[in-house]
């Protein structure tokens, strides 16, 4: 077997701005894994990848705080899609399609918060891909 191991997932994203929590598709990922890396790609021009806690609000301050930094409106010279989806192609400038985590002995070595999330502030597309790939230490 090689030194990485990848697979390609579907995510339901729905036609709204979401942050998709992946931390326990992640665990279960490497969970049979002993020492290494996990990379987590999306491969998408209109999404990415953050590190952050869940479930107390700080998902939907991401959003919001997206919305005041990258406001959907007719600014952006990228047209095509849902009105001022230009700002969404800006939008891998600031969280990028990517993200590397540790893992020790099968477990993802985050802090006691920390989250591995899909931001998807598209609205014109409601299933995302995301890859998962293990690289062996």
């Amino acid at each position: 077997m090689g030194a990485v191991r990848s697979e390609l997932r579907t995510v339901r994203t729905g036609g709204v701005a979401v942050v998709v929590d992946l931390t326990g598709e992640c665990g279960e990922f490497v969970g049979s894994e002993g020492d290494g890396l996990l990379h987590v790609f999306v491969p998408h021009a209109t999404a990415g990848l953050a590190v952050i806690e869940t479930g107390s609000g700080s998902d939907d301050d991401l959003l919001a705080q997206l919305d005041e930094l990258l406001p959907r409106d007719d600014r952006w010279r990228h047209r095509h899609g849902s009105p001022g989806h230009g700002r969404d192609h800006v939008l891998p400038a600031f969280l990028p399609p990517h993200l590397s985590v540790p893992v020790l002995e099968g477990r993802l070595q985050l802090g006691t918060w920390q989250r591995i999330c899909l931001v998807d502030p598209n609205r014109d597309n409601p299933q995302r891909q995301v890859r998962l790939s293990f690289l062996r230490g």
